[in-house]
This record gives structure tokens, C-alpha cells and sequence, in this order.
């Protein structure tokens, strides 16, 4: 038929044919019309230059989870965080390959392997934080479910690039990940306003207006560490949440957005400051006004001009050498590493009694949770929270954060 062949072998019925000078011979099954419609279908792609139906590019699972990656690294620009998560997810298939089910393409793996794929990671035991001391455990119902939509967004790419053999069906779907209970998920702990006040009895100067801050605005840890003073709008007495790609940092999200201050935070945050114009607004506690770090007094565009300096040399594409100069710029700054705020909140936890809070987050959980007291419109509350609204204008990922006290379902 044309460029096509149409020959059988047995009882089936395949087609041979030549595209960008490779031999494809794919299997078409035991009905010889089928065959004949399917040739005329590829001569006629073939003709006019349209790649193939029955075209695919066979890859190995790891050459496909690299093309995945470098497509997140290069075109989609997800952060490095996102890739580097992306990354662990799925190295659990490559070893679920190697281990227990040898493939030679990522074509070969069908719906019957990824259940056993699900069935491979409830009987692994991992150790929470990676280090290799902590004790291991199974993996929680959504570090699973998380494993397997990465893996479920790997074939869909594969098959979007033609790496499976056609009318293939992606794998993952068939699973019905969202279907998937979440039993193990740690619970949520709010803290009251009596372990809060306590907290706010016992916190020293330095972690004060910290603790304060978190608890007023809601923000993510890494968002308040990268504050800089010229954040604060004290006449609009607003506090703005900025990407900040020149120095290296972006909101979790990208979106940025605007946060009204009380006045009694204002003042707090004044007092804080005693002056000070630039660098970052919470700095770490070893500075005092005697004993500021040596690039406090720089601006943004001479920190700008300063990360441009260190970054000489270093390949644009090497995002992951670049976010390091970047976060050492931070630290010469004076700014405050994440896992300080965490070990400084955890001791003011412990000291209220309230053990089990080990988060720094449960205070933007609890902030959402008064949101959600006041009435305060779903929009307005997306936009305080850093999220975008759901579609139809739901709370979309606020409704995670927010909590139903059982006295706000009573008065509702």
C-alpha cells in the first residue's frame, strides 16, 4: 500500500515501513482489512510528511525520567526544588526496574506492572528525612500517592513525545491514584489561644517579632526569611510578599501579593528595625545594632550587581550552582536559614506543652482557620494565603490550611 508493506506472520497481520531512514514493523493484529486501512492511514502520513501513527521512539525508563527532568529544567523552568522532587519520586520506578521487573523500554511497562509497582512501594521502609540514621517507616499514603502522579506525569510526557507504541494507555491512569485513601496522614494540631499567649510570654526579643509576624500574616517560613526591609510600606502600612529572581528567590507559587499590617505589628516591626533601611527584615539572632552583617547596607540593585559578581563564570543553565551562590549571598546578608526558625519555634512549643507541634506551618493553618471564623470572602482569603483561587472561585488550596472549629459550625 504505497511506501507501506502489509505482510502476516502466523496468524497476524503486520506493516513494515521506512521513516527518517529506521524500519518500523508494528503489529497490527489477526483482521487483514484492519491492516490494509491502518497502511493507507501511515502511507498517506508518510506522503505529507506527518510523523507516523505507528510511529514511536523507544526509551528505557531512566533515558526517559532524563528527557522528563531536562523538559521541567529547560523549557517548563519549574524550580529545583520541584525537579529535585520530581527526581526522588521517580527514581523509586527506576529501582522498582532494576529490582523486581526488568523492562527494556518504558513502553513495556503495562497497567498489570504498575499495580505491582503499588504493591513494591507499601512494602518498602524509608527513612523520613533521608538521613541514613533515622529510623525507617513505611511510606505515608501521600508520599505514595505523590509517587505515583509523578510517575503518572512521566508517561503522560512519554506519550505526548511518541516514546510509547501507539494506542498505549498510560499505566498510572488506569490506577486511579486520586481513589487512593489517605490513612496515615499526620494530623493537623492547632494551637489555641492560651499556648499561643504563651508562647508570645516566652519568646525573647529576637524571636518576638518573628513569632508575632507568623502568626498576623500567615506566611510560609521561607517566604518571612527573604523579606527585605523595603517590603514594608509603612504609610500604606502593608506588607508586600515579592519574587525575587535577581537575588536568586521566588514565592512558592509565584504569586506574589500584599498583606495589611495591625498597627500594634507596625509598631513591634519599627521598633525591630530602630532605623535600619535596608537588608533583611529579620536577621539572624547572633547581629545586634553593634554587629550587623557586612552587606546590610547594600540596596536591591547593588545586591543585584553583587549576586551578578559571584555568579561570573557560572554556566546560565546550572540553576542548581546558581540557587547555592545565591543562597550564600542570603546568608552574608544576615538573612535566617528556614531550619532555624523550625528549632527556635519547636523549643517555644515545647515549652507551652504543646509537643506535638513542630512546625512553624501551623501557625499559617491557624491563620486560615480565623479567616474562615470572621467570614472573611473566599477571594480575599485566597489572596492573603498566596493561592489561586479553584476553578468556579473556590478556596482551591486554602480549603488544605482551613480548619472548621466545632464553635464555627455551631454559629454557621
Amino acid at each position: 500500500v504505497g511506501r507501506v508493506v502489509v505482510y502476516q506472520r502466523g496468524r497476524v497481520w503486520y506493516l513494515r515501513y521506512h521513516e527518517q531512514g529506521k524500519r518500523h514493523q508494528p503489529r497490527v493484529g489477526p483482521n487483514k482489512q484492519a491492516a490494509r486501512q491502518l497502511a493507507a492511514q501511515v502511507n498517506a502520513q508518510l506522503e505529507t510528511g506527518v510523523p507516523a501513527a505507528t510511529s514511536y521512539e523507544p526509551l528505557s525508563i531512566a533515558e526517559l525520567q532524563q528527557r522528563w527532568l531536562d523538559h521541567h529544567e529547560h523549557v517548563r523552568r519549574s524550580s529545583v526544588a520541584t525537579v529535585n522532587r520530581y527526581r526522588t519520586a521517580t527514581a523509586y520506578l527506576l529501582r522498582f526496574v532494576d529490582e523486581v521487573q526488568p523492562l527494556r523500554h518504558a513502553g513495556l511497562l503495562s497497567p498489570v506492572h504498575a499495580e505491582a509497582f503499588v504493591r513494591y512501594l507499601r512494602g518498602l521502609r524509608v527513612s523520613p528525612n533521608g538521613h541514613a540514621h533515622t529510623p525507617k517507616r513505611a511510606l505515608r499514603d501521600k508520599g505514595l500517592k505523590f509517587i505515583l502522579e509523578a510517575c503518572r506525569a512521566l508517561y503522560g510526557f512519554a506519550a505526548r513525545r511518541r516514546h510509547l507504541p501507539p494506542y498505549t494507555e498510560n499505566p498510572f491512569t488506569v490506577i486511579e491514584i486520586s481513589r487512593i485513601p489517605d490513612e496515615t496522614a499526620k494530623p493537623i494540631t492547632l494551637l489555641d489561644d492560651s499556648h499561643q499567649q504563651q508562647m508570645l510570654e516566652q519568646a525573647d526579643a529576637w524571636f518576638g517579632p518573628i513569632l508575632v509576624t507568623l502568626m498576623l500574616t500567615g506566611l510560609r517560613p521561607g517566604e518571612l526569611t527573604h523579606l527585605l526591609v523595603e517590603d514594608i510600606d509603612l504609610q500604606a502600612q502593608v506588607l508586600y510578599i515579592r519574587n525575587k529572581p535577581a537575588l536568586g528567590w521566588k514565592t512558592k507559587t509565584r504569586n506574589e501579593r500584599m498583606i495589611p499590617l495591625m498597627p500594634a505589628h507596625l509598631t513591634m516591626l519599627q521598633r525591630h528595625l530602630a532605623g535600619r533601611t535596608s537588608g533583611p527584615l529579620f536577621l539572624r539572632q547572633r547581629f545586634g545594632p553593634c554587629d550587623l552583617p557586612s552587606l546590610i547596607h547594600l540596596t536591591s540593585g547593588r545586591l543585584r550587581e553583587e549576586l551578578a559578581r559571584r555568579a561570573v563564570g557560572v554556566d546560565l543553565n546550572d540553576r542548581t550552582t546558581q540557587a547555592r551562590i545565591a543562597r550564600t549571598l542570603w546568608r552574608d546578608m544576615g538573612a535566617i536559614r528556614p531550619e532555624r526558625l523550625r528549632v527556635s519555634f519547636m523549643r517555644l512549643t515545647c515549652a507551652a506543652g504543646a509537643t506535638g507541634v513542630t512546625a512553624p506551618k501551623s501557625l499559617r493553618h491557624a491563620f486560615a482557620t480565623r479567616l474562615q471564623d470572621a467570614n472573611v470572602d473566599p477571594l480575599i482569603r485566597n489572596r492573603l494565603m498566596g493561592h489561586a483561587p479553584a476553578n468556579g472561585g473556590g478556596l482551591g488550596m486554602t480549603a488544605t490550611y482551613t480548619h472548621c472549629r466545632p464553635e464555627t459550625v455551631r454559629r454557621q
